[in-house]
């Protein structure tokens, strides 16, 4: 009897210690995988009195747009944290101050109710006045708080009439905020003036300007906004190009960064096998005053010097960055069963031709961006590059070949024309 009760009793310290371990394990463990931050997105409408305009689709502008909204809300993803701002929603007046006041958030930042988001959007009609800097605030205030990624898009057919408040000037207060809230911006109206206001927003804020005519494609845009804002932020890794190919750093997929004084070439490298497609693009900002003319090239090149392909770009004005890719898909080799065939080294040059005034400081370099990715090249490629045509020999032969065949064409019916003559 004694000893039952001391097992007893054993058996209900052991079972009791075990719990309490299991209690305090279970919240350790909870502790040590912390959810991932969710992403938030407001969607910004301009619901002023010129999206009563029927030039989409046959429908007015804002029958276009509910539409879209409705496709765009049936597809978020579950993640996202997703807000509506209206501007000129509410005000029908003609007092200016008034208007340029009319803006509210018409479905708040967090968990998606979709039916109850349509029925909001269901309800509004064109109004009023196009207050988008005061729009732009209130949606950066309805999307602070928390650590996951923050997106803005606005939706708009026309520019800011509310001035002085400039919302270009506004996108770079919400930038200096340095909470890495980017404004994407779609324009209705492919209109010079107002591309270049919602071209400054969207490039102030490190987003994207698109201009948009159709149903379908303001639709699939949104949905592409959205859904960039639920993809994980790629952080860039570091590197330093080198000042030739020999001693550039070897480069595999993804993003890196890096510094570039005024008159320097970078390289880098990348190997490539049979069979592989090499994409890469860089970025150039000019983050000082420089210049009005500016280019920059991507070139690459073989370990021997030929230049395999090369993409470049150039433009005049003050510009926050100006980039260039190129392509080049290495064909398939026959396989011989000697094992896998051997890569080939691409030397990747950069350059650009940004300049400055003597008074502007070189260094630090300007800042970099270069992209590098792999992909499996084209079966049967279009591209010029995979016929060698990019590399210039081949370009110079299929030239001189031509001027041959004309020349011998030429010489023949000229002598032809001669003996024709004489005979006559």
């Amino acid at each position: 009897m004694i000893t039952r009760k001391r097992l007893t009793t054993g058996v209900g310290i052991a079972l009791a210690t075990l719990a309490a371990g299991l209690g305090t394990a279970i919240p350790a463990a909870a502790d040590e995988a912390p959810a991932t931050p969710s992403p938030k997105v407001e969607l910004v409408l301009d619901v002023s009195g010129s999206m009563r305009t029927r030039d989409i689709d046959g429908q007015s502008r804002m029958a276009a747009a509910k539409q879209a909204f409705n496709d765009v809300l049936d597809a978020v993803p579950e993640q996202v944290r997703l807000g509506i701002r209206t501007l000129g929603a509410d005000y029908p007046g003609e007092d200016r101050k008034v208007g340029c006041k009319d803006t509210r958030q018409l479905y708040p930042v967090g968990p998606l109710d979709r039916t109850e988001a349509k029925t909001a959007v269901a309800t509004l009609a064109p109004t009023g006045f196009t207050p988008i800097g005061p729009a732009l605030l209130g949606a950066a205030d309805d999307l602070e708080g928390g650590d996951g990624s923050r997106r803005i898009v606005l939706i708009t057919d026309g520019e800011d009439t509310c001035g002085p408040l400039d919302p270009c000037e506004v996108a770079r207060e919400i930038a200096a905020r340095g909470t890495h809230l980017v404004v994407d911006t779609l324009g209705l109206v492919p209109n010079a003036k107002i591309r270049q206001q919602l071209t400054c927003i969207a490039e102030a804020t490190g987003g994207t300007y698109t201009a948009v005519q159709h149903k379908e494609e303001l639709s699939d845009r949104v949905k592409q906004l959205v859904d960039r804002a639920a993809e994980p932020v790629v952080t860039p890794v570091a590197t330093e190009g080198a000042g030739s190919c020999s001693a550039a750093p070897e480069l595999e997929p993804g993003l890196y960064t890096d510094r570039e004084e005024i008159g320097e070439h970078r390289w880098y490298r990348v190997d490539v096998l049979p069979g592989q497609e090499l994409r890469a693009s860089a970025s150039v900002a000019a983050d000082r005053a420089v210049d009005n003319d500016y280019g920059v090239l991507l070139r690459a090149v073989t370990v021997h010097g030929r230049e395999i392909v090369r993409g470049s770009e150039a433009g005049s004005g003050r510009t926050d960055a100006i980039s260039s890719g190129l392509r080049y898909p290495k064909p398939e080799v026959e396989d011989d069963g000697d094992g896998e065939p051997a890569a080939e080294t691409v030397c990747l040059q950069l350059a650009h031709s940004f300049s400055a005034p003597a008074s502007v400081k070189k260094s630090p370099g300007l800042p970099v961006e270069l992209t590098v990715d792999l992909v499996d090249g084209p079966d049967n490629a279009a591209d010029v590059a995979a016929f060698g045509l990019g590399r210039g020999w081949w370009l110079l032969g299929v030239l001189v070949l031509t001027g041959l065949v004309a020349g011998l064409l030429a010489g023949w019916i000229s002598r032809w024309r001669v003996a024709v003559w004489r005979t006559n």
